[in-house]
């Protein structure tokens, strides 16, 4: 009995004596947040009106006013961006490439916008976000299946963005924070996100607010005194080049731009709003408004990564430290350059660090949540499943500062073993997301086109294709032994069996297939 009082006062809603009402119950199944917890998005009282389901369309006359209701999810979207695997992305391109690969961080971050719209219209329109659907969509087996791969995404894009904070603590410190310290500090950044979400989800999204401007500023002043070629940006952006010396630097942009884990969290924080999903006026508004808002954050998330890639082509392309510069050394070698007395650009680019392995690290505690919630359907109160994704993170994250020097060449290998581990999920986020924004019985009248679902298609084969490149040569360069090997190309083949089966699930000859099976036995 005791037992079971300590697991209902771990329910949301429950009270301190450990009871949970029923209407608490319902709307935790069937929202990402709770309703006293959503933010209004009237401004007039024709807003807060009961009028028909399905009549009438969207506004002609846009609201600025909306517009700010709205924006807050997008933001937190495009810290995935922004995270400091992007950033190391970035630099090494510039160092490696010049301005040769900003056409692709262009259309890079252009796939990753429309991947993301989608995930927002797919979260707007059916009130649930994709985790839960995916619970809902695929049998248990195929479910867990899909939890545990992004659960290891969670995993491997945590230790990248908990060890960039770590560096940067070590480099505002001027050394004394050991890099196991600064992930002990970034660590607590959970209890940070805890008190913010319990003064409002508008207080939590001013909060990141602060630190994509704290990124944007810091950036741009590296940017500004660095002065990179205005001629060259323009060249880079609209004249497409890639040579066979810059295709890993080109793999590693369009790589670290779709997180897998970041799909699923952006279906989730569009339900942050109040918004009639029953009638067809206020869906389409908020698709509306939240596509401004997605946008506007994707070209804030382009404009500091252009900013990275351009300092650092500047600065060290053909250069002879172009080849080893990493998160750890890369503010070093700018201040040896560009700094001065009156210019510490090392610490400005500590702190632009700092602002980017915070914010993405929090968004993955966030992430996390929606993510477990949604595919085990949990019924834990917030700070308990915060404790237990943050938990997923940091124990190995601790394992990697204690033995692994940031300067040591075994860390540039854990460094792709991790983008690695990342490319692999790629696939069970993108093709659940496309087949149900695909599909009638789940979208309604808000299923996507037959040409957003190709285009759809095109991008996620071209990403898929891109990170089996990565995933190729990795195993070619870094896995040793006939024994090991053998193992993996079991492990691939069932990988690839479980992506052919998302595929074809939802089509006709699986149908017919399933029937045939059914009907043998």
């Amino acid at each position: 009995m005791a037992s079971r009082d300590l697991a209902e006062s771990l329910l949301p809603g429950a009270g301190g004596d450990g009871t949970t009402s029923s209407s608490s119950h319902v709307e935790y199944d069937e929202r990402a947040y709770d309703s006293d917890d959503k933010v209004s998005i009237a401004v007039s009282d024709s807003d807060s009106e009961d009028g028909g389901g399905d009549a009438g369309a969207r506004p002609a006359a846009f609201s600025w006013r909306k517009l700010w209701r709205f924006t807050g999810p997008g933001f937190l979207m495009c810290i995935a961006f922004l995270d400091p695997g992007n950033l190391e992305g970035d630099l090494q391109a510039g160092a490696a490439a010049g301005y040769q690969l900003l056409w692709l961080l262009l259309w890079a971050t252009a796939m990753g916008g429309l991947v993301q719209l989608l995930s927002a219209r797919l979260g707007v329109a059916t009130g649930k976000h994709l985790a839960e659907l995916c619970r809902e969509e695929y049998p248990p087996w195929a479910a867990r299946a899909l939890w545990a791969m992004t659960e290891l995404a969670l995993v491997g894009a945590d230790i990248q963005e908990v060890i960039g904070s770590a560096i940067a603590i070590k480099i505002l410190s001027a050394g004394t924070v050991p890099l196991w310290g600064g992930v002990v500090i970034t660590a607590f950044d959970c209890f940070i996100f805890l008190f913010l979400e319990n003064y409002g989800v508008r207080k939590l999204e001013a909060f990141f607010g602060v630190l994509i401007a704290v990124m944007a500023m810091s950036f741009a002043v590296m940017f500004g005194e660095t002065k990179p070629s205005g001629k060259d940006l323009l060249i880079g952006l609209v004249v497409p080049k890639l040579s066979s010396k810059t295709i890993k630097q080109a793999v590693g942009i369009v790589g670290c731009v779709i997180m897998p884990h970041n799909v699923f969290l952006h279906s989730a924080l569009v339900q942050s709003r109040k918004i009639d999903t029953n009638k067809k006026s206020r869906v389409q508004e908020a698709v509306f408004y939240y596509n401004i808002e997605s946008i506007l954050a994707l070209i804030v998330s382009f404009f500091i990564n252009i900013c990275v890639t351009t300092v650092f082509a500047k600065g060290f392309y053909g250069s002879e430290q172009a080849d080893g510069i990493g998160l750890e050394n890369a503010g070093q070698y700018l201040q040896e350059k560009y700094g001065t007395a009156y210019f510490p650009i090392l610490y400005i680019w500590a702190i632009g660090l700092l602002a980017s392995g915070q914010s993405s690290t929090i968004t993955g505690t966030y992430a996390g949540q929606f993510v477990m919630g949604g595919f085990l359907n949990l019924r834990l109160k917030k700070w308990l499943r915060s404790t237990i994704t943050r938990s997923f993170a940091i124990v190995p994250t601790m394992i990697v500062a204690l033995f692994f020097d940031t300067e040591d060449p075994t860390m540039d290998i854990l460094n792709e073993a991790l983008n690695v581990l990342q490319s692999i999920q790629i696939p069970f986020a993108l093709i659940p997301l496309i087949t149900l924004v695909s599909k009638e019985q789940v979208m309604g009248s808000f299923v996507v086109g037959p040409i957003t679902k190709v285009i759809s298609w095109i991008v996620t084969i071209f990403l898929m294709l891109i990170n089996g490149y990565l995933i190729l040569s990795f195993y070619a360069t870094e896995i040793q032994g006939a024994l090991v090997r053998s193992s993996l190309c079991i492990v691939l083949a069932v990988y690839l069996a479980f992506i052919i089966y998302l595929i074809v699930r939802n089509t006709s000859l699986y149908s017919r297939l399933h029937s045939a099976m059914t009907k043998s036995s």
